[in-house]
């Protein structure tokens, strides 16, 4: 059996469909992860992966292309499946991907959603109302017939080693940037925390990509090492796997870091519900007013004066996250 999965968005969702992806993996003979051009960095870092296709689908990711028939008509021409799991967030709808694949001549098709699919879904799925996302995804490839096969944690496969990058040694990651800005912490909170997280005996490594730069450069000052644009997914994934802790917000590192088993302490804008988002099958510390105004609004900018949310959040808060994170572990 050939089977295809979808995941179209972010490089954070692509991780969070890791556990259903070995689900299919452990019954199909070959597996396509399907994914947009954000979340590709993710696709080969998963177990149970046999090939990626990448696809800018003009309904999805934060800049969506024109549609475009001849783009259309090339992945039509390329996918090459028995049987496909469509992955989507709680607010996505499943059925443009589900036209698409039924065209490229995709026998059985399954997903969850609402809306009436007429014939383009085999298997309509109602999720849980509450679940986390990794947890529906692993719901719906059960309802799908690909029963879970292990713990259902998130897992990439082994990262290189990155003592070179690092240097020798204990370290706490912060990681301040994130494609969605109101899901950003200030890089001013962000300086002072690494500043009290040195002064309190840890040493800190800040990471960014290479369009960071110049956030990680003011984050990490002279107390932290910066580095900022020199790991790609893989390396990211061994500087996080050897980390103590990792600080960040709602974005693809923390679920990076979950993946290698690394605790998380998470400032979490409440744009999205924490309860389908948080760092998933590792210890955790939430930080951050899940009450706020702007809270389910998945805002990209943030919607009220002074960034409440998280700018309450303050560096003790953040060093004591960290503390009481390394006495559990």
């Amino acid at each position: 059996m050939k089977a295809l999965v979808a995941r179209l968005d972010s490089f954070g969702d692509v991780l969070l469909a890791g556990p259903a992806i070995r689900a299919v993996a452990a019954r199909a003979d070959h597996v396509t992860l399907l994914c947009g051009p954000r979340g590709a960095p993710a696709a080969p870092l998963l177990p149970g992966v046999d090939e990626v296709l990448v696809w800018d689908a003009p309904w999805a990711g934060f800049d969506p292309p024109p549609v475009g028939r001849g783009q259309v008509d090339q992945l039509i021409d390329t996918v090459d499946a028995d049987t496909a799991l469509i992955l989507t967030s709680f607010h996505q709808s499943p059925l443009p991907a589900a036209l698409v694949l039924r065209l490229a001549g995709v026998a059985h098709i399954a997903a969850d959603g609402e809306d009436y699919p007429g014939s383009l879904l085999d298997v309509r799925h109602q999720r849980a109302p509450h679940a986390h996302e990794a947890e529906a995804m692993l719901d719906l490839a059960e309802a799908a017939g690909f029963p879970r096969p292990d713990d259902g944690r998130l897992r990439v496969l082994e990262p290189p080693a990155t003592t070179a990058l690092t240097g020798p040694g204990p370290y706490v990651v912060m990681h301040p940037g994130a494609a969605v800005p109101a899901r950003t912490w200030s890089p001013e909170r962000a300086a002072e925390a690494v500043r009290e997280l040195a002064e309190a005996g840890h040493r800190v490594i800040v990471t960014g990509g290479s369009g960071e730069r110049e956030l990680t450069a003011y984050v990490a000052g002279e107390h932290a090492l910066d580095l900022a644009g020199r790991t790609g997914a893989p390396e990211l994934a061994g500087v996080l796997a050897r980390a103590d802790a990792v600080v960040t917000g709602n974005t693809g590192p923390a679920h990076l870091a979950a993946a290698v088993g690394t605790p998380v302490v998470s400032l979490f804008a409440p744009v999205v519900p924490a309860e389908r988002w948080r760092p998933y099958g590792v210890p955790y510390v939430l930080l951050g007013d899940q009450q706020a105004p702007c809270a389910g609004t998945r805002a990209r900018q943030c919607p009220v004066p002074g960034h409440p949310c998280l700018d309450t959040v303050t560096a003790h808060d953040v060093a004591a996250a960290v503390e009481k994170l390394l006495g559990e572990t």
